[in-house]
């Protein structure tokens, strides 16, 4: 197996984490600046975005189809680029329920989430970039462990997010629009987990 397509690889999964920061940045400028009328464009760009990741996964399965030899199992190399391309895809799913629930007006805490999904994107990301000096990074380890605690910061930002909804809102379809809201920014925060999950049984599998 060559350098240079060794390198597709590694690449592939740095370039596939830029397009869910893009897309968690895009998530957060339209709830900062909220406005109905865009709403139905603003779909459209980020499901751009996700079509972005989509065709880096394709490339992804193209490439494992023609290769003789990988640098790391093919299993692992799939699973890695789907869970990858679901961060995008739950990014995605968050603002498809703001637009279907009608949402007129962004709640306050739902920024406090964008910016933990930036967070968790960016070092999801960065984590990608160590990934291929696995064998010997000592920084991988740190990315992993600082993932972990960004989920559960999201966790925990879920359960106060849900709890005032709940005595805040007496609404009913209110509440029902943005209980789900709520599930999908947590459901981010868990994709980016399992990213990191994965490298982190690559790393110790091939130690």
């Amino acid at each position: 197996m060559s350098k240079k397509m060794d390198s597709f690889y590694f690449n592939n999964f740095v370039e596939s984490a830029a397009i869910s920061c893009e897309a968690a940045e895009m998530l957060k400028s339209v709830l900062v600046n909220f406005d109905t009328k865009s709403l139905n464009d603003n779909k459209i760009k980020i499901h751009e975005i996700e079509h972005k990741g989509d065709d880096k996964r394709h490339e992804m399965t193209q490439a494992l189809v023609r290769a003789f030899i990988t640098p790391i199992e093919r299993d692992d190399i799939l699973k890695l680029s789907q869970y990858i391309d679901d961060v995008t895809d739950s990014i995605e799913d968050i603002l498809i329920r703001i637009y279907i629930n009608n949402v007129t007006q962004i709640r306050e805490d739902s920024i406090e989430f964008a910016d933990l999904l930036i967070q968790c994107c960016n070092t999801m990301k960065e984590m990608l970039e160590e990934f291929p000096n696995f064998k010997k990074s000592k920084k991988l380890g740190e990315l992993i462990i600082e993932i972990n605690r960004l989920e559960e910061i999201g966790d925990d930002m879920y359960v106060k997010c849900m709890r005032d909804l709940h005595t805040s809102t007496t609404d009913p379809l209110e509440i029902i629009a943005w209980r789900e809201i709520y599930e999908f920014f947590e459901i981010c925060c868990d994709t980016c987990e399992n990213v990191a999950d994965i490298v982190e049984g690559i790393t110790i599998g091939n130690r």
